[in-house]
């Protein structure tokens, strides 16, 4: 499932890494919101080397996903 534009919250249960395109590399968590649904989301650098396994993370409608 894609976040798209929408607020949520949840829980970090994993994170991954790769260079999809063989250029860039892109970071991505699974999260697990407080509804039960997993989301994998792609964030920025920062956001992705602040977080570990078992953080929460909140995201308001129309911004970017942080810790929380």
């Amino acid at each position: 499932m894609r976040a798209d534009g929408r607020a949520w919250s949840g829980t970090v249960v994993k994170k991954s890494r790769g260079l999809l395109d063989g250029a860039n590399l892109y970071r991505r968590l699974e999260v697990r919101l407080d509804d039960g649904e997993e989301l994998e989301v792609r964030v920025p650098r920062g956001v992705w080397d602040e977080v570990r396994v078992g953080d929460r993370l909140v995201k308001p409608a129309g911004g970017s996903a942080r810790r929380g």
